[in-house]
């Protein structure tokens, strides 16, 4: 099973809440908006989430507990981290289509 690094994960949930922070200080601005759902997809796809706020509230999990932890957590919650799957779906459908 592969995880990512986590200084790549509390970059990116940083990220992520610096962005969240200014998207509500402003939510009629559409690239300010759009840049904050990209830092959400990206931490989906690292977390292996298709919700940005489990993605964010999984890798505030992954930072503060050790690995072997993590991974057990994840398991008796339902199954194994499906970072794979994510990745191999690709963005949600409407992204794909800003993104052509």
């Amino acid at each position: 099973m592969l995880l990512p690094a986590k200084a790549e994960v509390a970059r990116q949930l940083r990220r992520y809440r610096a962005w969240e922070r200014v998207m509500l200080a402003s939510p009629q601005d559409r690239e300010v908006r759009s840049t904050f759902e990209d830092s959400g997809y990206t931490l989906c796809v690292l977390m292996g989430k298709r919700c940005a706020r489990e993605a964010a509230d999984a890798a505030e999990r992954y930072l503060r507990t050790s690995l072997v932890t993590y991974v057990r957590e994840q398991r008796e919650q339902g199954g194994r981290p499906r970072l794979a799957e994510a990745v191999r779906q690709g963005p949600p459908p409407d992204r794909r289509s800003a993104r052509q």
